[in-house]
């Protein structure tokens, strides 16, 4: 791949007046991601298309496989989002014409002449999801929609893209009207504390995450008390109330050499006429994705009101399955070896969210900064691999699944810090003997 001399912005001006050629007077037809980001960004192109008055459809996808582009019309406008840029050789062979791409993933293929792409790798590299790109397409095709900025701020906080806002991103924030308030990084900011401590998925505590009479007893300890039987939210605590739980954090967890991954910005967002957790609304379209019910996280996110109720239900079923699914990969066994830990778990933990888990335990303070967490599910005749490095700083997990998966077969995408791969099931025992001597490789090479 090599890099272009445009740079990031004139790479989406070029391709956003291409695009608005060529989908004149056809179809056309949109595969996106469906985690929170792919989701936010499908969004955002269906209520520009809409402003628009044009003929689409969307498919929501969990993995891009050579069938789902193979079954794609080639007379129609293709537009992927937040996936597709390790898929070029696929869109090649099938001879897809008037192919846009929107996506953010690192990209190893050389990219074919009938496809436009924005794709911050390959000029400016700055960090950017996907939905922040389709914000910032989207606004170069009808300037004054900057409503739909806080979609891409949600997409962005799926990405884990908001503990370093740049000017771009800071930028989209400003025109998303996000409010901000400094204090603990776990969400839902605006519900009572006991509860945000019981069903946390962003931050595990063990001892404390899923454990109601822990944590009573925990904030008993901190000093902090109830009225009328309910616990403060985090936006309704003073100073003094935030630092207090801050510290007794730090001591419950002292493997955290700092407050980085505790304390930042809580981001609240207007939704439904209602200021919200930014970071709980994400969550809460991941949720319904990973449940199965896509059409509803993009209702959703496009604020209709019949999706909510829906999506409320969902999420409640999903926190509880995250937390059954983090006390399996607590007490199960695992493949451990000099700076990594594998984690099978087989059809104990849903393909949909192994993900989740495997992000969840490399932000926990369990393990050392430079592990490599691989976790591993079946999905139906095939194995879900996703893979994460603790504190975003080692080895490229993307590069060590894309050195196996291409001799055994399979799909590979995401980023140097956290990547996933999908491979047939009869391969499972050669995939994991084949990681075992990478992984144990790549420490002798350090």
């Amino acid at each position: 791949m090599e890099k272009r001399g445009e740079s990031l912005k004139q790479e989406i001006e070029v391709v956003a007046k291409r695009f608005l050629e060529k989908i004149e007077g056809k179809e056309i037809q949109i595969i996106s991601h469906f985690d929170t980001d792919g989701i936010t960004s499908a969004a955002i192109i269906i209520k520009t298309l809409k402003e628009l008055d044009k003929t689409f459809s969307v498919k929501i996808v969990k993995n891009l496989e050579e069938k789902i582009i193979a079954n794609l019309q080639k007379d129609k406008i293709t537009l992927f989002l937040d996936l597709a840029s390790n898929s070029l050789n696929y869109i090649k062979k099938q001879e897809l014409k008037d192919v846009f791409i929107i996506d953010h993933h690192e990209i190893v293929q050389n990219i074919p002449e009938n496809i436009y792409i924005i794709n911050p790798e390959l000029n400016s590299q700055e960090k950017i999801s996907c939905s922040g790109l389709t914000y910032l397409f989207c606004k170069e095709i009808i300037p004054e929609k900057k409503e739909l900025a806080k979609l891409a701020v949600l997409g962005m906080i799926g990405d884990c893209l908001e503990k370093n806002i740049d000017k771009l991103n800071n930028q989209i924030l400003v025109e998303g009207e996000i409010k901000k308030k400094r204090g603990l990084l776990l969400y839902p900011s605006t519900r009572p504390l006991d509860k945000v401590l019981e069903f946390t998925s962003n931050f595990y505590i063990p001892e404390i995450t899923g454990d109601s009479q822990a944590i009573n007893l925990f904030l008993k300890e901190t000093g902090l008390k109830p009225k009328n039987g309910k616990y403060k939210s985090l936006i309704e605590m003073d100073e003094q109330e935030m630092s207090n739980i801050i510290t007794a954090l730090l001591l419950k967890i002292p493997k955290t050499k700092n407050q980085e991954n505790l304390v930042g910005d809580i981001f609240l967002i207007k939704f439904f006429n209602k200021l919200e957790d930014a970071r709980e609304l994400s969550a809460k379209i991941n949720a319904c994705s990973r449940l199965g019910e896509s059409g509803v996280a993009v209702k959703l996110c496009l604020e209709i009101q019949s999706a909510k109720k829906t999506a409320e239900t969902l999420y409640a079923k999903y926190r509880h399955l995250i937390i059954s699914a983090l006390e399996f990969a607590r007490k199960t066994s695992k493949i451990q070896g000099k700076g990594y830990e594998i984690i099978n778990a087989k059809t104990e933990i849903k393909d949909t969210i192994i993900g989740t888990i495997a992000s969840i335990l490399s932000n926990s303070p369990l393990y050392e900064d430079g592990t490599i967490i691989i976790a591993m599910a079946n999905c139906e005749d095939k194995i879900k691999i996703s893979s994460r490095t603790v504190g975003k700083n080692g080895r490229n997990v993307r590069e060590i699944l894309y050195n196996i998966i291409s001799k055994i077969g399979g799909e590979v995408g995401g980023h140097k810090y956290a990547a996933g791969g999908l491979i047939e099931k009869s391969r499972e025992e050669e995939f994991i003997n084949m990681l075992k001597k990478n992984l144990e490789i790549e420490v002798v090479k350090i």
